[in-house]
């Protein structure tokens, strides 16, 4: 049964009453409870009108396959591979979640992480580079700079796979998936 469809038919409502009280279309929780994904305006709407948490409404699905703990600890070690390739912290992360078919929450969050770490990653040293430029500071504080995002980075990683090895969630992640 559709997360949606479960709360609604707890609350007693008709998908039209839904509608009224969410004000979205009837067409639009009919397309949701057929499986169309649940993102935007759209989820704020009905989480507001069922009075749920957005994350609830997204991932309390019993019908959903169990998470495999094992496949998620590797897709987020993979992201590892930043220390070799730039973009590797990304594209190896997405490659195996797509290819073993590991696509949950948890490892959309992992991917939104590592996204939004490479998009800060350069704005944070081009800051360090102007600042340089305003500043009287070492010649090697774009390198030290570089570093310290690099192992913040993996430590962030090493500690997001030691609590998915003993709470199965992760300790580091957004309140956003940009996945």
């Amino acid at each position: 049964m559709n997360t949606l469809l479960r709360y609604r038919e707890k609350l007693n409502l008709t998908q039209e009453q839904l509608s009224q009280k969410a004000n979205i279309s009837v067409r639009t929780i009919q397309r949701i409870e057929a499986g169309k994904e649940l993102k935007g305006h759209t989820l704020e709407a009905l989480s507001q009108a069922l009075g749920i948490d957005k994350e609830k409404l997204l991932t309390d699905n019993p019908e959903e396959k169990e998470v495999n703990i094992f496949l998620v600890k590797l897709i987020n070690l993979s992201s590892l591979l930043l220390l070799i390739i730039p973009l590797g912290s990304i594209i190896m992360p997405l490659i195996l979640m797509y290819w073993k078919k590991e696509i949950n929450a948890i490892t959309k969050q992992i991917v939104s992480l590592q996204i939004l770490w490479t998009l800060l990653f350069p704005l944070i040293v081009l800051t360090v580079i102007f600042a340089g430029n305003l500043f009287p500071i070492s010649k090697q504080s774009v390198p030290l700079t570089m570093l310290l995002l690099l192992l913040a980075n993996v430590c962030i990683i090493l500690r997001n796979t030691a609590e998915l090895d003993k709470n199965k969630k992760l300790y580091i992640k957004l309140k956003f998936s940009i996945i």
